[in-house]
């Protein structure tokens, strides 16, 4: 399974495309918070699925499937 995920993932699990961009927009903010440049990267559009969780309050593994 993988450990991160992005807007294509976030489509398929039935999330807007506007939802999805938001998604992926805050989890990278929260890394450059957390002390990870790498994520400042205007092209870079894959998250680690963590974070993404933790936006939404909603694990993700029993919902993804496959990934």
């Amino acid at each position: 399974m993988s450990t991160t995920i992005c807007k294509d993932d976030l489509i398929k699990l039935g999330y807007k495309n506007y939802q999805a961009v938001s998604l992926i927009r805050q989890a990278k903010a929260i890394m450059v918070q957390k002390g990870c440049p790498y994520y400042n990267n205007r092209r870079l559009g894959r998250v680690p699925r963590d974070v993404v969780e933790s936006i939404l309050g909603v694990s993700l593994t029993s919902e993804v499937g496959n990934f």
